[in-house]
């Protein structure tokens, strides 16, 4: 534990002393510590689920000490940093702004994982981490977080407009559990223009010590052995920009091969997201003609859609066929868990 460091406003003269502050915070927090400060070299974590099945893996803590210092190093956050902690820490994005605090000396507060974090406190931040729905709420308060990182689901085009003029400095970020977070980074706002040609306001950027190509199906490989002690062979399709710059284009699993036609649907709800407010997303179902067809699904009550207005697409990314249904179902970390959604769909 750095000396620097401190928990919503407190110092502390050992681990002991932390683990029976943390028993007043919450359980998953007191969890965590006692894990931390344990004999064994590794930290049990939980996967969220959103592209299979949930399931618990072994992280080792040198490793998770590594990725924190290499976030540290990227965003020059240096001791005596102010971080807000909002997200939950039974999962691998809580835990490792913890794991920042802790190794990098940083004032780091705590609040309730709700929609508005910001809501109840006037205090200024350095760093933060949210999901989009975090950020999407929190509009009004974000200038109050001088860096924000936003991971666990796409920031949608949408709400990239909505954060161009405000002073954060926000950035989507590219990981998984298995690589400790996040290994690549992008900045999506204060460009002076917002130009969908330029390959440099849609790419990623490595962080130090990673090394990136793609395999024969255009998915990522990651080797970083700073945080894995495994060559990383993915399902997200890229294109790579450079040794250390790339393009993501959406899952090889979700890629709808329509009459010989490969769609990618998360480039496709990109567009989509011009003339829609509330949560879609599209899938590929089977088809007698083309094999598979692409369709659109609506969480809400149904409303009549005009795709006509949005330019963007091609006369192939138009839906056809619109579904409606009230509540998607999520991962605990509110990812949409698109099949069993869609299951749930052609259940009725």
């Amino acid at each position: 534990m750095n000396t620097g460091f401190k928990l919503n406003g407190q110092s502390f003269v050992d681990a002991n002393e932390l683990l029976e502050f943390s028993k007043t915070l919450s359980e998953d927090s007191y969890c965590f510590f006692s894990n931390w400060f344990n004999n064994e070299d590794y930290i049990i974590v939980q996967t969220s689920g959103s592209t299979g099945t949930p399931k618990l893996i072994k992280l080792k803590k040198e490793f998770m000490r590594n990725s924190a210092m290499a976030t540290g190093t990227f965003f020059n956050l240096k001791e005596k940093t102010t971080a807000l902690l909002c997200m939950p820490t039974n999962f691998i994005a809580g835990k490792m702004m913890l794991v920042r605090a802790l190794t990098l000396g940083w004032h780091l507060d705590i609040v309730a994982p709700k929609s508005n974090p910001l809501i109840n406190t006037d205090k200024t931040y350095d760093f933060s981490a949210m999901v989009p729905l975090q950020l999407q709420a929190s509009l009004s308060e974000i200038h109050r977080v001088k860096k924000l990182i936003v991971g666990g689901g796409v920031v949608s085009t949408d709400l990239i407009e909505k954060i161009q003029g405000i002073s954060t400095q926000v950035f989507a970020t590219y990981g998984m559990t298995e690589t400790i977070t996040h290994i690549a980074v992008k900045k999506i706002n204060n460009f002076l223009t917002l130009d969908k040609s330029s390959s440099t306001e849609l790419c990623y950027k490595v962080l130090p010590g990673v090394v990136i190509k793609k395999d024969e199906r255009s998915c990522l490989i990651i080797k970083a052995p700073k945080v894995s002690d495994k060559v990383i062979i993915t399902n997200d399709v890229v294109q790579l920009i450079s040794e250390t710059e790339f393009e993501w284009l959406g899952r090889y699993d979700n890629v709808i091969n329509s009459g010989g036609i490969k769609l990618h649907p998360e480039v496709i709800e990109e567009k989509l997201s011009t003339i829609l407010s509330q949560r879609f997303f599209v899938a590929g179902i089977p088809d007698t003609v083309l094999g598979e067809k692409m369709i659109l699904v609506v969480e809400g009550n149904e409303c009549k859609l005009d795709f006509g207005k949005n330019i963007l697409l091609t006369k192939y990314e138009h839906p056809k066929e619109v579904f409606f249904i009230p509540e998607f179902i999520e991962t605990e970390t509110k990812k949409i868990q698109r099949k069993r959604t869609l299951d749930l769909v052609f259940s009725k």
